[in-house]
């Protein structure tokens, strides 16, 4: 009887032996596709990272009229876009300053004014596809580099604006780098010239 009860139980240990097995290779199967999947997504998310912050009103650093038409610099004037934005001139001919930043090795400062008296935000962003080639600052309070803005909607007189120091990280001296501006729901890519004119 002893062995007629151990011998259903004998031929079902190697069963348990493959079963064991494939759990084992399928497991180590998973792995290695999660291991893939992550990985993929990490090289995905460098190619295309967005880094965004808000740049709240305090960050201004002056008050000034608009549209805002370029100061003592009146022969590269400054655009109006969506009538909320004084943006820098198609052509920034001055140089781009090295930065010693093995990722962004040049920086080209331009301020950007925004329209006051408006309940709803900006939204500057370097389009997507030069992302690895271009980022945005403006606003003191980020240190960093940005893909996109926020840029808050501030109290006072829509004849006024509010004046954000910053300007454009670079990785090669000279390009021309296009932004997305968004505003009332409305949209606009312009062209930035850094020590080159757009065509």
């Amino acid at each position: 009887m002893g062995e007629l009860r151990g011998s259903p139980t004998s031929p079902t240990e190697p069963a348990k032996v493959a079963v064991g097995r494939g759990r084992m290779r399928r497991i180590a199967v998973i792995a290695l596709l999660l291991a893939a999947t992550g990985a993929g997504g990490a090289v995905a998310g460098s190619a295309s990272e967005e880094r965004s912050r808000t740049v709240p009103c305090r960050e201004s650093i002056d008050g000034t009229t608009f549209p805002y038409v370029g100061g003592f610099e009146r022969r590269l004037r400054y655009r109006l876009v969506l009538g909320a934005v004084s943006a820098p001139p198609a052509y920034l001919e001055q140089e781009p300053s090295p930065t010693g930043s093995a990722r962004w090795r040049y920086f080209s400062k331009k301020g950007l004014v925004v329209r006051a008296g408006r309940q709803q935000p900006v939204f500057v962003s370097v389009v997507r596809a030069w992302r690895d080639r271009a980022g945005i600052a403006w606003g003191h309070g980020g240190h960093d580099v940005f893909s996109s803005l926020r840029i808050a909607g501030c109290p006072g007189q829509p004849n006024q604006g509010y004046a954000y120091s910053g300007g454009f990280y670079l990785r090669s001296r000279s390009v021309c780098v296009p932004l997305l501006f968004r505003a009332g729901g409305r949209s606009k890519i312009l062209r930035f010239g850094v020590g080159r004119r757009c065509p």
